[in-house]
């Protein structure tokens, strides 16, 4: 007999419910609001919960997380090598190994020295928000500490608006060792590769010195804060004594290449403002100066940085999502915290266009003339691009396109340096950080546009405008002119000693200097610039991304014109002085010191196993460029640069040297 179940109903007369083959079909006509309720009562066991779903989800995740990590740490060594053969072909030697085959061994000692920002800076005493951090780095490594506590990171990595030194309650210092820059952040490298190539040859830490610095602090200001410059100097002499008398090889990067030329006169001036080394202590104990990516002559990317805290791609980022970085990301004006840090680090001002009008060009010419913007060569040796395309680098900053490319003689300006300041921008008291452009004032950023194009001649004035604390510390401590007598005695002073234009090199005959950087490479090298709305607590300048030059100029894209270099560092800057400054014997280099031109002509990855490229001419992707590496391990074991082959040069820089009327 079949089971049947009664159902409530509304009078105790009700009549038995049907069997259950037929409930759905009876559920079916009941009110919506019984039906609704019925199944609130008695939820169905198997449908999972929103909850259930993410656990199960999230459970997954983990699963196939530690099974890979399994995986990862069960495979033989040579696994991953063997993959990524069988999808690329067999793999070159990296340089240390195919060297050690030659016979090389270590024989000079090594010294890197890092550029800007790729060195680790450690906590050593700060305020009460940094508690826990004692000795934990604020820059490099993971930067946990950027997106925990982002404020108080601002505050612990700015030095002292007034004297650029350490703030009150707080000390930041560089961390030592070879595991200071060894990686900018974990599996980026920066002098990593290097270092693990000259030790297949022999190399160990007691051969290799990181001369490691706080890059934020003007060059003597490291001396004076931490002893720097002596402490390179005694580790120099140190291993020169350890090594049998073998002199150093010395490898500075980006900045560091400017941190070295300072070095150098510093070592050899007398006490107290210098090193007391004597007029030859470079020449017992340096072989070579092997300078990679170097700014000598400064970096346009400089001044924008310093104008309006931009490169291309911050520029690009504020163009696709406008008002992200500019007013509110976590409560925070990011932009002009990061203008308020970075104006307090002395170094920055170090890279500012050197030589003026005279190297960089005027506002109707520059060395660089008609520039093809691809330098890459097609299939029938022809260039990408149809060009030459005519372009006016000499004017560093244009404000607008039209005045980017009018000749000078039709463009109307009005000069901006008596330009009375006031009248604060609007809603400034709103504003989360004060920035010198608040002072200025309605009137002095109309000024400042009104003179419409600005060359390396008038930058520094504009700069002194716009920033008068932070070029007031530069004046002390950097120059940026030509020399007319460098037997004048103000030039025995340090803030010319990071200048080429303005000191000698040392008197050491034997001794080599070599430029090693990448071409091929779109970079920086002028702006277009358009102001921002007043009404806002705005950086009241901003590239134009905008400006674009189309196939008629295709040298202008996103605001910026770029010519040859390795992305950061224009070819101008990083080759004129061993091409034509410092080649022979001139007033710049009165010794006679070798100098030595590589370029690196830049190859990306041919794919993603590749990582970053072992061809790669990038600003800091070339420090794992084979070719560059297996210079460095020849020189280190020995070999002379006329042993290397002499220059290797890829790009115009001879061509543009001549044309820049430079007294030698």
């Amino acid at each position: 007999m079949p089971f049947l179940r009664r159902r409530k109903g509304k009078s105790p007369n009700s009549e038995p419910a049907p069997i259950d083959d037929d409930s759905e079909t009876e559920k079916e006509h009941e009110p919506g609001q019984k039906q609704t309720a019925r199944r609130r009562r008695n939820p169905n066991p198997n449908r999972w919960s929103c909850f259930a779903n993410c656990c199960w989800l999230i459970g997954v995740i983990c699963s196939i997380w530690w099974f890979l990590l399994f995986l990862l740490n069960a495979m033989p060594a040579s696994f991953p090598q063997y993959v990524t053969e069988a999808i690329t072909g067999p793999l070159s030697d990296p340089p240390g190994v195919k060297l050690r085959k030659e016979g090389l061994t270590a024989k000079h000692p090594v010294v890197f020295v890092p550029g800007i920002v790729t060195g680790g800076l450690e906590l050593w005493e700060g305020h009460n928000c940094a508690d826990g951090l004692f000795r934990k780095r604020l820059w490099g490594g993971t930067f946990g500490e950027l997106y925990k506590r982002p404020l108080c990171w601002v505050e612990h990595m700015s030095l002292d608006n007034e004297t650029g030194l350490d703030p009150s309650g707080i000390r930041v210092r560089p961390v030592s060792g070879l595991v200071a820059a060894d990686y900018f952040a974990p599996g980026y490298f920066v002098w990593a590769v290097l270092i693990a190539n000259l030790a297949r040859i022999g190399y160990e830490e007691k051969t290799m010195y990181m001369a490691s610095y706080d890059w934020r602090l003007s060059f003597q200001n490291t001396e004076v804060r931490d002893q720097t410059l002596s402490r390179i100097k005694s580790n120099i002499e140190l291993m020169v004594a350890t090594n049998g008398g073998n002199k150093v090889v010395v490898l500075p990067h980006s900045m560091g290449v400017l941190y070295f030329l300072h070095f150098m006169k510093w070592v050899e001036a007398p006490a107290p403002m210098g090193g007391g080394g004597g007029s030859d202590w470079c020449a017992k104990h340096i072989k070579a100066v092997m300078n990679i990516g170097g700014p000598f002559l400064g970096v346009p990317k400089a001044v924008a940085g310093l104008f309006s805290i931009e490169a291309r791609d911050i520029a690009v980022a504020r163009a696709f999502a406008p008002g992200v970085l500019d007013k509110d990301v976590f409560g925070l004006q990011t932009l002009q915290h990061m203008m308020r840090m970075t104006r307090t680090w002395d170094s920055t001002m170090s890279m500012l266009p050197k030589g003026g009008d005279t190297i960089w060009g005027g506002l109707d010419w520059s060395p660089e003339g008609n520039c093809h913007c691809n330098a890459k060569k097609g299939k029938n040796n022809d260039t990408n691009n149809a060009g030459p395309y005519g372009v006016n680098y000499g004017r560093i900053i244009s404000f607008g396109k039209d005045v980017a490319e009018t000749h000078s003689s039709k463009i109307e300006r009005i000069d901006f340096r008596d330009a009375v300041k006031g009248n604060l921008l609007a809603n400034a008291t709103q504003c989360d950080v004060w920035t010198e452009y608040h002072e200025i004032g309605v009137g002095g950023v109309k000024a400042v546009s009104d003179y419409k194009i600005y060359t390396a001649g008038s930058i520094l004035d504009l700069l002194h405008f716009v920033a008068p604390k932070l070029m007031a510390r530069g004046d002390a401590h950097f120059s940026y002119g030509i020399a007319d007598n460098l037997d004048d005695p103000k030039y025995e002073h340090y803030k010319y000693w990071s200048n080429p234009l303005e000191t000698r090199l040392p008197n050491a005959p034997d001794m080599e200097i070599y430029s090693m950087y990448g071409v091929g490479i779109p970079t920086e090298r002028a702006y277009v610039y358009k102001l921002t709305p007043t009404a806002e607590c705005y950086i009241p300048f901003q590239i134009d991304t905008s400006a674009e030059g189309g196939s008629d100029n295709p040298c202008l894209k996103d605001g910026v014109y770029s010519s040859d270099g390795d992305e950061t560092v224009p070819v101008l800057s990083a080759g004129f002085m061993c091409a034509k400054g410092w080649r022979g014997k001139t007033r710049f280099n009165p010794s006679g010191i070798r100098t030595y031109l590589r370029e690196y002509d830049h190859a990306p990855p041919a794919n993603l196993l590749e990582g970053r490229g072992t061809q790669s001419g990038a600003h800091v992707d070339i420090m794992g460029n084979f070719a560059l590496i297996e210079d460095v391990l020849r020189v280190a074991a020995g070999a002379t640069g006329e042993e290397l082959g002499g220059d290797k040069v890829h790009s115009d820089i001879f061509k543009w040297s001549e044309r820049i009327n430079l007294d030698l």
